[in-house]
């Protein structure tokens, strides 16, 4: 059961709670590694081991995520079954081994393209199954009416990270190289492995436990049809995580083959596009009931700001408009998530999750090295283009659709120029806790 202390409001809120306390600073540590990791590997694929090749940084990143794609749906009722606290122990040391191994090979001075292709991959396999349970876990350390709070706080530690993360790789690299990113990374995932020993089994909420049984994928899939508010979302999510996310190749080659500057430079314009991630994190964590129209609505702004994006003409003004780009890519991501979690029966929540992971992070190996090959073929601002083109283009067709079905109406006004919504969501099982506030 939960500790009877009731704590406080705030951003902060969750961070009242011991379990979920060391969790926040262990993912802080952790976060940054692999933010750290993303950008080393980018740059020795794209400087080292290839010739400035956007199309092999994009097809590592799609190695990465694939595992997403055909592994999400098993691992989400894996979450449901198992023990998430004893599970995400395994994924987390897991993940931790291949950096290592991937950093001994680097400092050797043995790697291959091919052994950074195996490196992603296997990582892949491991946050294939990693994602469902620690999104599921969050739930089992706070109590239901602050799940929203520490949705966005997991957001915002994750892009506090972001800030970090790139900024010091650009700067290892620059001084020892790539291999000791690598190494720095590995010894990260000491953190939360700790942490989860470390916690107070006594006071994680108890969740139902799934039981082995046939058709539970299937039942898993048709509650999904039945809420067409979560549909709207995945559909969202799925198509601009595909061709618009994909900035950790398109700012690589930008920082490359149009500014002409160094890893230092990538890893400085990669932690400004986190300030703005941040922002929209801690933004959404204050929010208490999110709602589907804050997705749509946050798509169609990423899309016209990624369009400015595609035609900034200096690195300075290119690092500046990153800022609300990631804004809205956080509020965008994170209101997603918050929805999702907030709205799923608990007995269908790990299965909920990984079909919203499946689409979000597994769209990625299908957008990745499109968008990495129009990168080589037309240039990295054609290709961030393509990204906003294709955001605001999904989040007009969503308001269309979404309409049509549950009355979400979007209203221009003159005196004010922006766009504002008005929803009506379907009605919920009962069994849920829906809580639709005010926005």
């Amino acid at each position: 059961m939960t500790s009877p202390r009731r704590p406080g409001g705030g951003i902060f809120a969750s961070l009242r709670f011991h379990n979920y306390r060391i969790w926040f600073l262990s993912a802080l540590v952790a976060n940054t590694g692999t933010w750290m990791q993303r950008v080393a590997q980018d740059w020795l694929v794209l400087r080292v081991l290839t010739d400035d090749s956007a199309s092999a940084t994009g097809l590592t990143t799609a190695l990465q995520f694939l595992p997403m794609l055909l592994l999400s749906a098993h691992a989400g009722l894996v979450a449901d079954r198992v023990d998430q606290r004893k599970f995400l122990i395994l994924t987390q040391s897991a993940m931790g081994l291949v950096s290592a191994v991937l950093a001994l090979d680097v400092l050797a001075g043995t790697a291959r393209l091919w052994h950074v292709y195996l490196a992603a991959f296997l990582t892949g396999v491991a946050a294939a199954y990693d994602a469902p349970a620690r999104q599921t876990f969050v739930a089992r350390m706070v109590p239901a009416e602050h799940l929203s709070n520490a949705v966005g706080l997991n957001s915002a530690s994750f892009n506090a990270a972001r800030l970090l993360g790139p900024a010091l790789a650009g700067v290892v690299i620059t001084w020892v190289g790539a291999g000791w990113v690598f190494a720095v990374n590995a010894a990260t995932f000491v953190f939360p492995a700790v942490a989860l020993v470390a916690m107070r089994v006594s006071e994680l909420v108890d969740m139902p436990r799934v039981h082995r049984a046939a058709g539970q994928l299937r039942e898993g899939l048709a509650y999904l049809r039945g809420r067409i508010d979560l549909v709207v979302i995945i559909a969202v999510v799925a198509v601009v995580s595909m061709l618009t996310l994909n900035f950790q190749v398109t700012m690589a080659a930008m920082v490359r083959t149009v500014f002409h500057l160094e890893s230092d430079a990538y890893g400085t314009v990669s932690s400004v596009f986190a300030v703005g991630s941040l922002s929209g994190a801690l933004w959404a964590a204050r929010r208490r009931n999110p709602r589907p129209r804050t997705v749509v609505l946050a798509a169609l702004a990423l899309g016209v700001f990624t369009l400015l994006l595609a035609v900034m003409p200096t690195y300075p003004t290119f690092m500046v408009m990153t800022i609300p780009v990631g804004l809205c890519v956080l509020t965008l991501l994170t209101s997603a998530n918050q929805t999702v979690q907030m709205t799923t029966e608990p007995s269908m929540r790990g299965r909920v999750l990984s079909i919203y992971m499946m689409f979000f992070l597994g769209s990625t190996p299908v957008g990745a090295p499109l968008i990495g090959w129009a990168a080589d073929a037309w240039g990295p601002r054609i290709a961030i283009a393509v990204g906003g083109l294709s955001a605001v283009l999904t989040a007009l067709v969503a308001a269309a659709w979404s309409y049509r079905h549950w009355n979400l109406s979007l209203h221009y006004s003159s005196t004010r120029p922006f766009l504002r919504a008005a929803t009506k969501p379907p009605q919920a099982p009962q069994s849920q806790a829906r809580g639709d506030g005010d926005d």
